[in-house]
C-alpha cells in the first residue's frame, strides 16, 4: 500500500510534529504514557511500539491549522479514540493501493 501526498499539511509539517513531540518531552498529552523517541523500541514488539508510537492531533481536524492551541501530542491509541467517531482527516482518493 502506497499513502499519496496530502497537499492540506504544510510542507514543513514533519517539523512541526517532532518540535511538538519535543516540547512534551514525548510523553502523551492525553494519557500521560511516555512514548518511544524516533530509534528507541528495539526489542520490542510490534504492537507494543505501536501502542508507544507518539502522533500530533490537529484539535479540530484541519491538517492545515498548525496553530500550537490546536496541536495535541498524543500516545497512537489516544490518537485513533479522538478519531473513532470523527470523519477525520482522510479524504477519498488519499490512500491508493498499489499492487507490484
Amino acid at each position: 500500500m502506497e499513502l499519496m501526498k496530502d497537499d492540506r499539511y504544510s510542507p514543513d509539517w514533519k517539523n512541526i510534529a517532532i518540535t511538538k513531540k519535543q516540547s512534551v518531552h514525548w510523553v502523551c498529552e492525553w494519557c500521560g504514557v511516555q512514548c518511544l523517541k524516533p530509534g528507541e523500541g528495539k526489542g520490542l514488539l510490534k504492537e507494543e511500539r505501536y501502542r508507544l508510537r507518539m502522533a500530533v492531533h490537529h484539535c479540530d481536524y484541519d491538517p492545515g491549522n498548525n496553530s500550537p492551541s490546536n496541536l495535541m501530542a498524543v500516545c497512537s491509541p489516544c490518537h485513533l479514540y479522538y478519531h473513532r467517531r470523527q470523519q477525520g482527516n482522510i479524504t477519498p482518493g488519499q490512500l491508493k493501493i498499489t499492487i507490484n
